[in-house]
């Protein structure tokens, strides 16, 4: 066994304050700092450590969804658990297995998928078409016991594993504060909702282990269509992917053989938000649109800049707006959206630079 050093635990704690630092519970732990990281320490060493209550609210943007936030001291022990055995089962993922990876964001996604286009295409030259799938329910239908045997067939040092088993079977579900109002949880679907779930289904949307999680999960489905189909074009962003050919025949052939390959992981296919159109017309994909010669960004994303922009209270407008000039900077074309967006801004007052990527706080 290989348990870990105190200074992984701190470090740990570091990377977990980064987001969370002002969170009731973060607050709490930090009052009394070092005695609750020597604590948490001892509780690891010895194995009394078990995770405590979680806070369950609804988020209703850009969908309504449960968000599960373990409490700090156990986002610590997730990111120590990240720490120690994620780099290592990352380096086995595909180049093409996105979100929650160091370096592999939307924009990686976005980038990564415009050269796949020009290269199935050669260079917008040729026709192709694109096939766009999305799994029904994901997080929540996630079978626990496959995933156990995929994380015991990747983690070998049996303290870590013990404690990945320990995150991964931890149901919240037992333990948990509702915040905000219930009348909210209405909205969203009934088979949307890990509390309606058995306990071997689901995963809490809103920590670490499961965005790490489940990108293990789906590992098998990503080495199912580059290594049995060899589909060569062919990225995946969480539980969204698109397979790119020539041939739209292939194509189908290729989604019949993912749709009877899903079910060994207990996962399927949503009907509604599958898509096979000829590639010139767009693929929308990770909040951007990949036409001929250019990628914007999602028009609705747009939209959503500009009206949390005008209803902004002004001490929060510039970082508001600046972020979302980040976000639309990321387009190869993005001129006209960010134009757009600093209208919306001088109508409310405030000044943006020349080149359209900032605005700035108004001096007293």
């Amino acid at each position: 066994m290989n348990p870990p050093t105190f200074e992984e635990l701190v470090q740990a704690y570091f990377n977990c304050r980064r987001t969370k630092r002002n969170s009731a519970s973060a607050l709490r732990f930090e009052l009394h700092l070092e005695r609750n990281l020597a604590q948490l320490f001892d509780e690891l060493l010895t194995g009394e450590y078990r995770p405590g209550r979680s806070i369950c609210f609804v988020v209703t943007r850009p969908k309504p969804r449960e968000v599960w936030a373990a409490d700090f001291r156990d986002r610590i022990v997730h990111h120590l658990l990240y720490n120690r055995v994620g780099p290592g089962i990352e380096r086995k993922f595909i180049a093409d297995s996105c979100a929650c990876i160091p370096g592999r964001g939307t924009l990686y996604a976005g980038k990564r998928l415009e050269k796949k286009i020009r290269s199935a295409t050669q260079n917008w030259q040729r026709p192709g078409f694109y096939l766009k799938c999305d799994l029904a329910n994901f997080f929540v239908a996630i079978d626990k016991r496959v995933l156990h045997w995929q994380l015991a067939n990747l983690i070998t040092d049996s303290w870590w594993f013990d404690l990945a088993e320990m995150i991964l079977m931890h149901d919240p579900r037992t333990d948990y504060e509702m915040q905000g109002h219930r009348r909210l949880l209405d909205l969203v679907p009934r088979h949307k909702r890990l509390t309606e779930q058995p306990p071997h289904l689901g995963l809490p949307i809103g920590n670490l282990s499961s965005q790490f999680f489940a990108n293990v999960y789906l590992h098998d489905l990503d080495c199912f269509v580059k290594h049995r189909l060899h589909a060569r074009h062919y990225i995946r962003y969480v539980d969204d992917f698109v397979l790119l050919h020539r041939s739209s025949e292939t194509l189908n052939w290729w989604h019949d053989r993912i749709e009877a390959f899903l079910p060994r992981i207990g996962a399927r296919l949503n009907p509604k938000k599958t898509i096979l159109q000829p590639i010139d017309r767009g693929v929308d994909f990770v909040g951007h649109v990949i036409k001929p010669w250019r990628r914007t960004t999602r028009r609705k994303t747009v939209n959503l800049a500009v009206q949390r922009t005008m209803e902004a209270p002004l001490d929060e407008l510039r970082d508001t707006a600046n972020s979302y000039f980040g976000l639309l900077g990321q387009a190869s074309h993005s001129h006209t959206d960010r134009a757009r967006l600093a209208r919306a801004i001088l109508r409310r007052g405030r000044s943006v630079n020349a080149s359209l990527t900032k605005t700035y706080q108004r001096t007293q």
